[in-house]
């Protein structure tokens, strides 16, 4: 089954190199437009498959929708019978009852007795005030349903926005990719081309893809490790530390994780993170960059910015799902505790992120 692939591979390596390097004697796409044409047809299967997973989200939140709201009503019926009894305890207060109960306490005629009605005022109060603070619970819970439903219902609105925003793009590129392809002069080459692409994709080239997020994303998680151990990878100036980490410490630290860094290189530029490499017939660039951020914890937050696969850039739909599955950021408290980020930036060579001490 590899090798068959293997075989798509070079299949889809050799037709484009034809159609990238052909003449247009006949009219046929420059290398440009013959790239274009795949780039937007591997954005279309991308997309499409965001519209599967956004479908997938929106169903499961009309079934959690149903399930809140149901729990809601329970929760109403639960909270007027709570809402009675509350009611009762607290008139019982208003009118003076209980200060009766207490003159009846203090007139014991002995101790003997002052003791055993004080027990029995201790449990009346006790259950008074279990009541009480079952009403309170009941009420809270009810509002923190309502404000699920409430979330739910903003996330559903978002997602079918989202919905028949990503459909449009489809039909959008989908004409694009037609018309271009018709007026190609050599429509049947090229929609074999877009279909073998589309097959080494799905069954090769995404699994390849996310294979290296993984392992970034786990060599991540040594990061901390490596910088404390890193000979002046921290500095201090007063209360402000500083973390400075080289593009060739970072490289030889990634390759000692995982050997497929072995052809896959970070480069810091200003304000800008590229990766790439290159291994058998999968062609990977990563462009992104760092942000500091306090949600849900203070952390360094990788962005990618642009993703080409085999030299074709990949929808912000794919970066986003990988970014969502991969965590490629870093901790800084996991290097010093009493420690939260506060700036991050890349300059020729170097990632550099401020720390202040956190009270």
């Amino acid at each position: 089954m590899k090798r068959r692939y293997n075989i798509i591979a070079l299949l889809v390596s050799i037709l484009l190199f034809v159609q990238l390097t052909s003449t247009s004697v006949y009219a046929e796409p420059s290398p440009e437009e013959t790239r274009e044409i795949l780039q937007k047809s591997l954005s279309i299967v991308e997309i499409d498959h965001e519209i599967e997973r956004i479908t997938q989200r929106q169903n499961e939140l009309d079934q959690q929708q149903l399930t809140l709201t149901s729990q809601l009503q329970e929760q109403k019926e639960q909270i007027h019978i709570q809402q009675e009894r509350a009611g009762s305890v607290v008139r019982s207060y208003y009118t003076g009852e209980r200060d009766s109960l207490l003159m009846t306490v203090l007139g014991g005629r002995s101790f003997k007795d002052l003791f055993i009605l004080y027990d029995y005022y201790q449990i009346i109060i006790g259950r008074d005030q279990a009541v009480l603070d079952k009403f309170q619970e009941r009420y809270r819970s009810m509002q923190q349903t309502s404000t699920r439903i409430a979330q739910t219902a903003q996330e559903l609105d978002e997602l079918k926005s989202n919905l028949q925003n990503q459909r449009e793009r489809v039909i959008t590129l989908q004409k694009e990719v037609d018309g271009q392809v018709a007026a190609s002069g050599n429509a049947d080459a090229i929609q074999k081309l877009m279909n073998e692409l589309t097959i080494y994709w799905e069954n090769i080239g995404i699994y390849e893809v996310k294979r290296y997020f993984k392992a970034l994303a786990s060599a991540m998680q040594n990061l901390p490790d490596f910088i404390q151990n890193q000979n002046g990878g921290i500095s201090t100036t007063g209360t402000t530390y500083t973390i400075r980490i080289g593009q060739n410490e970072l490289n030889q630290f990634l390759r000692e994780q995982n050997p497929i860094f072995n052809d896959f290189a970070f480069q810091f530029e200003e304000d800008r993170i590229t990766a790439s490499g290159k291994r058998d017939q999968l062609e990977l660039s990563i462009e992104g960059h760092y942000t500091v951020e306090n949600e849900p914890q203070n952390s360094i937050r990788f962005h990618v910015d642009k993703l080409l696969f085999n030299q074709l850039e990949l929808p912000d739909t794919t970066r986003r799902m990988l970014e969502k599955e991969f965590d490629l950021g870093f901790y800084p408290q996991k290097i010093l505790s009493f420690v939260k980020a506060t700036e991050v930036s890349t300059s020729e060579g170097v990632l550099e992120v401020k720390l202040a001490i956190s009270f």
